[in-house]
């Protein structure tokens, strides 16, 4: 089976989230289940970089301006680049300018990435044409809405990464972009009286996915649609709303073979953790101490992933003798009250503002729980990856974090099923309750050893998900 991925990033050439996780490993899982998958990528400077060796196989003239398509082969995966410096060739954020300010053609860029798309199922490449088109996010959600307007050459299914970001643009720019003002329509492109790229995926795809089963139901819901709830359960009610859990990449994500750490370890052999942890305290002139237990979270700073209510319950992690390193960066005023912390609970809390690959998975590694309040979570990964190096997740109960963590109670943990920290309420009380838990737990090592045990024998790799992707390829 011939599938094409639409999407704008792609790990480790260039990555501002999960989403590039995702386009790093999938494509490549579905390789080894004899899926012929390719990939079609903006051409960013980071990619040209990354994969440097390509030649021409279309040149064509549309409303984005004279392109060129190029394909390479990057780690044994056919890759597509659209070559269009005027439009792809700029320094930094793919999204936008170091003001934080979106760049104004975007609706063309991403316009050319899902018409691009679309075209490689009618012959573009006069080698190769996509029987399934699997689009990515708002940025290729036009993908779909392309292809519909071609008459439907090709299968096409669209993945919801994060349902808050929607891609919307003025009416005007449908002229620009080749798409007739018939489409512009609640029944259609039309969201609040503006063009939305993402309902265009959602709406003229064969199948929908979530990234998450309960993510797939969230959305369904007013608190969680974004407005669009309407259109999501008649999806839900004609069954093509699916979920399909993210996976762990386990060339970069284990902790036997982890390229960014010195000290390796797994289930039998644990040694490695105690000394990443010192690494850890090291590396942020923490005490030395292997008997404080260290919570580590790597995330952007928002209140969506629940720094906030962080900030209001570190005193609880301090008072039992506990550490907190944080690595991220985004709002001012959380970046800001995380660099209170610091000054406030100096032997304590530890914070990097910023990405740092390498820091990241020392502190997998070397932390003990990893905390992901947050508000909503699609998938999370950062939770799979405590998992797997037995750093317990200690989690809100939403989205993929509810698929993939089971509470340590004491009937679960008697079960032998717990595999961390749960939590309901997204307020301070609801993780303040999960924090102690965790401390109380840390003081009874042995059960803390059955849970970590638990941990790192669960089962997520990106071979489960593109066994279910085939399939729902195949029912579609």
């Amino acid at each position: 089976m011939r599938v094409l991925h639409v999407c704008s990033e792609l790990y480790p050439l260039l990555k501002t989230g999960g989403l590039a996780d995702v386009m790093g490993a999938l494509p490549f899982a579905q390789k080894q289940e004899g899926i012929d998958a390719r990939v079609l990528l903006p051409g960013y400077p980071a990619i040209f970089a990354g994969i440097p060796e390509t030649y021409v196989v279309a040149e064509f003239f549309n409303f984005a301006g004279h392109i060129l398509l190029r394909y390479g082969e990057y780690n044994g995966v056919g890759v597509y680049i659209i070559d269009a410096p005027h439009l792809y060739d700029r320094p930094g954020n793919p999204y936008h300018d170091q003001w934080y300010q979106d760049y104004t053609d975007n609706y063309k860029r991403f316009a050319l990435l899902g018409w691009v798309g679309a075209e490689l199922a009618t012959g573009l490449d006069s080698w190769w044409n996509a029987e399934v088109v699997h689009s990515h996010d708002w940025h290729a959600g036009l993908t779909s809405a392309y292809l519909y307007n071609k008459g439907k050459p090709a299968k096409s299914v669209f993945t919801i990464h994060n349902l808050a970001y929607q891609g919307r643009f003025a009416y005007q720019h449908l002229y620009e972009i080749g798409l007739p003002a018939g489409m512009f329509h609640v029944d259609g492109l039309e969201l609040y009286g503006e063009i939305s790229y993402l309902k265009a995926g959602l709406y003229y795809s064969d199948a929908v996915t979530a990234v998450s089963p309960t993510y797939a139901k969230e959305i369904t819901r007013p608190e969680f649609a974004y407005g669009l709830q309407g259109l999501l359960g008649t999806l839900e009610y004609q069954g093509r709303l699916h979920g399909i859990l993210n996976g762990v990449d386990e060339k970069i994500w284990h902790p036997n073979n982890d390229p960014y750490i010195t000290e390796h370890y797994k289930l039998k052999f644990m040694t490695g953790k105690k000394k990443n942890k010192e690494q850890l305290q090291a590396y942020f002139n923490l005490p030395q101490n292997p008997d404080a237990p260290i919570f580590v979270m790597i995330t952007r700073l928002t209140e969506q992933k629940g720094v906030d209510l962080l900030l209001e319950t570190t005193d609880e992690i301090v008072k039992q003798g506990g550490q907190l390193i944080v690595l991220g960066s985004g709002a001012q005023h959380l970046e800001q009250g995380l660099w209170g912390l610091t000054q406030y609970y100096p032997q304590n809390v530890a914070v990097k503002i910023g990405y740092d690959e390498a820091l990241s998975h020392l502190m997998v590694a070397g932390g003990d729980v990893i905390l992901v309040p947050s508000r909503f979570e699609p998938c999370g990964l950062t939770q799979l990856y405590g998992l797997k190096y037995g750093t317990l997740p200690l989690v809100r109960k939403t989205g993929g974090l509810a698929d993939t963590v089971v509470d340590s109670t004491s009937e679960n943990i008697k079960a032998g099923i717990a595999t961390g920290f749960v939590f309901e309420d997204a307020d301070p009380q609801g993780l303040r309750y999960a924090l102690n838990n965790a401390l109380n737990l840390w003081k009874k090592q042995r059960l803390w050893f059955s849970v970590r045990a638990n941990a790192m024998a669960q089962d997520f790799s990106w071979a489960l998900a593109a066994r279910h992707y085939l399939a729902l390829y195949n029912r579609i």
